[in-house]
Order: structure tokens, then C-alpha cells, then sequence
């Protein structure tokens, strides 16, 4: 696999993750919890949005 590849796979894994961990620290009680889970979720639009960059500026480069 190249370093392209894995950097996708990686980004594409790391937003689902904080998404995930966003929406159970908002299903748990407690004000720390609820500041968890709003930066997981920003974390996991800006990783997403990182990634739709990433994946602009290869459009030029060789496939995967």
C-alpha cells in the first residue's frame, strides 16, 4: 500500500473514530461529557474536510 493509501485509510478511520466518540459522549450524562463530545464532532468535520482537500490536491497525481 502506498503512503497516499494509508494517509486516506488513516483519515477516513481517524474521522469515524471521533465521530463515534462524539456521539457517545453526548448519549452520557454529565457537563464533561457534553464538551467531549462537541469537539469530537468538530474534530470530525474538520477531519473530513481535510481529507476532501487531501483528496483535491492528488487529483493531479497518479491513482492509487
Amino acid at each position: 500500500m502506498s503512503l497516499k493509501g494509508f494517509h486516506i485509510i488513516f483519515i477516513i478511520l481517524s474521522s469515524a473514530m471521533a465521530f463515534g466518540v462524539g456521539l457517545w459522549s453526548l448519549e452520557q450524562d454529565g457537563s464533561g461529557y457534553t464538551v467531549l463530545g462537541a469537539l469530537s464532532l468538530a474534530l470530525g468535520t474538520l477531519l473530513v474536510g481535510y481529507g476532501i482537500w487531501f483528496l483535491r490536491k492528488l487529483k493531479h497525481l497518479s491513482a492509487l
